[in-house]
């Protein structure tokens, strides 16, 4: 401390801690002149003295004005040095970089003005403090002082100059200063920090590409700020990283997939919209690289394929066929089970667009990795039943390709059938809106007959006789009147000359005797009029309800279809089909007069060319017996009516049950008090159909 005062007159020391900005300049100015001579005759122990006095005495001290001529002091100093400044930065520097938090703002200007001044002399000899420097500029961008931004802008101009020419500066340790500080939100330090990303990447040297993946999620974060000159300053840049990545033959995608990935689900537009194009880019690009991402890359773009903006839409669809075009097998690394995962979760999207594209997608895996994709099956299958119900016909079309090609192999196949059976019975509207669109699709994509055999076969054992009889009618309908089943029906006609008719015919009536309606039905298809007679007359009572009559009035209005013109022409020749009118005159007799169905087959029937019955049913012409071909219609008529018999007790366990509950809520509701006689429990009134001998029943 003694060499630092005998080296410099008093009058300069009391120049330096004026309060005058003048006086402080002259005191500088002086002390600029002593460092010279100083450093010419080589005494650098007595310039370390000056600089250890200015330190202590002058920066760290307690008076503003004793502050600021220490930092101006300090930057004399090193212009006095010149050349021979650089041995003494490790005293001069620090302490002016300490100044830069000094509570009082015209001590920050003048640190900025001091370094400015000091940096100038040194140059690349200022690098080894860069970090420092960076944080300390990082701070000051965001002052509160304007003067003190400003000292700080000029500051940092001089230090990009200064690096972007010097061969030192080690970007491997400014990253993770960087890093750090890019999801900082002030606006000010926003722009800093992209200023400098733009200018080192402008540097051919230094290599921010390779850096890239450490401040990508930082850039991407500013495009949705609130200043338009950031948003603008943060994409201009990725538009530049973007370029060079086309035009590099090393990049890391992986790192910065993940990151992209994240940014494609913002809830800001222009973020997803870059983010989306990035992606773009990179499966593009990407090759082997990114087959281990392939499925966070498609969970980015499922969503987007559905987003509100086109310009979205339209680059996540390409997106999505290129993933879809790559062929990428599981021994390079690409994960069935992780992409089903992503699938399997957007299948439950609110969006129809993301909902297709994900079936799209089972549909490929299928198709390129059967065997993996079924190893997987038990935790999709719930999510693809479910999806029978979507409310978008679409959806379920493309459902049913999926479940369809899973179903190649008869396992799958039953357990496709089992669980649709199951799902009808849980959800009777699914039954109601979409069963005939899922079993006509059904048909289409795996064989037909197979498919009806199948659910005959479940059905044949259903315990919920409720359902049975629903589905069983369902199936009827289906049967008898879609387009695609016109090969079933051709093939039921010939039940009773070739044995595969028949041994469809018999597969389909184990199961449609749930329901009368279904097996008369079956009947006039097969031409097993003999049959259908029988059954028409071993209906009782209970049997002729407004469900049948229900089920009775479409069939009547189907028998005037194109499907069944076969039978209303053989109505030509009744003497040879005695049992088919038979048949329609026990269903006329069925139906109440005045309904539109008695009608309608009333009026058919008077077309018929007059014959009579005999005594013992038969026409008076002779009747042409057609051949069961080995059925034993009896021992099926048994089986019909034993299951029918089963389904009127169930019918009445659940009328009693019913009762039975009314009565209880009765019993509740009565008042303690007795209000006059009880009242008798009204009975249903008789049916207006009464049993009569075969073949007659009449209102």
């Amino acid at each position: 401390m003694a060499d630092g005062l005998s080296a410099i007159p008093a009058a300069v020391l009391r120049n330096l801690s004026d309060k005058l900005y003048e006086k402080r300049k002259n005191g500088a100015l002086e002390l600029e002149g002593i460092v010279k001579q100083l450093t010419v005759a080589g005494d650098h122990d007595r310039i370390n003295a000056l600089i250890n006095l200015l330190t202590h005495e002058f920066t760290f001290s307690n008076q503003t004005s004793h502050r600021k001529g220490g930092l101006i002091g300090l930057a004399a100093i090193t212009v006095g040095l010149s050349a021979e400044a650089a041995q003494h930065l490790e005293q001069i520097v620090p302490p002016v970089i300490n100044s830069f938090s000094d509570q009082d703002s015209r001590v920050r200007y003048y640190a900025c003005e001091a370094l400015y001044n000091i940096a100038k002399v040194v140059r690349g000899d200022f690098i080894v403090f860069f970090n420092k420097i960076f944080d300390a500029l990082c701070k000051l961008s965001a002052d509160s002082d304007l003067n003190v931004q400003s000292a700080a802008h000029l500051l940092d101009r001089l230090v990009k100059d200064i690096v972007t020419e010097s061969d030192q500066f080690s970007i491997e340790e400014f990253i993770p200063l960087l890093r750090e500080r890019m999801n900082v939100l002030n606006p000010y330090v926003r722009q800093f920090l992209v200023g400098w990303i733009t200018v080192l990447d402008s540097v051919p040297d230094i290599d921010m590409l390779g850096f890239l993946p450490d401040f990508l999620d930082g850039l991407f974060n500013m495009l949705s700020d609130s200043s338009h000159e950031i948003r603008q300053q943060a994409d201009s840049a990725l538009s530049e990283f973007l370029q060079e990545i086309k035009n590099s033959p090393s990049v890391d995608y992986g790192r910065m997939a993940e990151i992209l990935v994240q940014r494609a689900s913002s809830p800001d537009e222009f973020t997803r919209w870059t983010a989306i194009t990035w992606i773009n880019e990179f499966v593009k690009l990407g090759g082997d690289q990114l087959v281990p991402y392939y499925a966070d890359i498609l969970g980015a773009i499922l969503p987007c394929i559905a987003d509100k903006e086109e310009r979205i839409r339209v680059v996540a669809r390409e997106t999505n066929e290129e993933l879809l075009a790559i062929k990428a097998h599981p021994s390079e690394g690409f994960d069935v089970g992780a992409i089903l995962s992503i699938v399997k979760r957007q299948l439950s999207s609110e969006y129809e667009a993301t909902r297709i594209e994900s079936l799209h997608w089972i549909s490929t895996l299928l198709n390129r990795h059967r065997t993996e994709v079924l190893s997987f099956l038990n935790d999709i299958f719930d999510t693809l039943l479910k999806a029978l119900s979507d409310p978008s016909d679409q959806v379920v079309l493309l459902v049913l390709e999926v479940h369809a090609c899973i179903a190649k192999d008869q396992y799958n196949f039953r357990h496709l059938v089992v669980f649709l059976v199951q799902n009808f019975r849980k959800n009777g509207l699914l039954l109601e809106k979409r069963g005939a669109l899922i079993i006509r699709r059904l048909c289409v994509l795996l064989e037909a007959e197979r498919v009806f055999r199948e659910l005959s076969a479940i059905l044949e054992g259903e315990s919920d006789l409720n359902f049975a009889s629903t589905m069983v009618q369902a199936l009827n309908l289906i049967l008898l009147t879609s387009s695609e089943l016109s090969d079933l029906r051709n093939l039921l006609k010939q039940s009773l000359v070739n044995a595969a008719g028949k041994d469809f015919f018999l597969s389909l009536y184990a199961s449609w005797t749930h329901s009368s309606m279904a097996i008369i039905s079956l009947c006039l298809l097969a031409q097993a009029y003999q049959h259908a007679s029988c059954v028409i007359q071993s209906l009782t009572e209970e049997d002729i309800n407004v469900r049948f009559l229900v089920q009775l009035d479409k069939l009547i209005n189907l028998l005037e279809t194109p499907i069944f013109a076969y039978l209303r022409l053989q109505l030509l020749e009744p003497g040879k089909y005695v049992w088919l009118l038979k048949a329609l005159n026990g269903l006329l007799m069925l139906l109440p007069q005045q309904s539109a169905a008695f009608k309608i087959l009333n009026t058919r029937l008077k077309t018929v060319p007059s014959i009579h019955f005999s005594e013992d049913g038969n026409m008076n012409d002779d009747s042409i017996s057609i051949s069961p071909n080995g059925i034993n219609f009896a021992s099926w008529l048994q089986r019909f009516q034993r299951l029918q018999q089963q389904h009127r007790l169930h019918c009445k366990s659940l009328n009693t049950s019913t009762s039975s509950k009314s009565l209880q809520v009765k019993e509740v509701k009565k008042t303690e008090e007795f209000r006059g006689p009880p009242v008798p429990e009204l009975t249903r009134p008789p049916s207006r159909l009464s049993r009569k001998a075969p073949g007659q029943l009449q209102l």
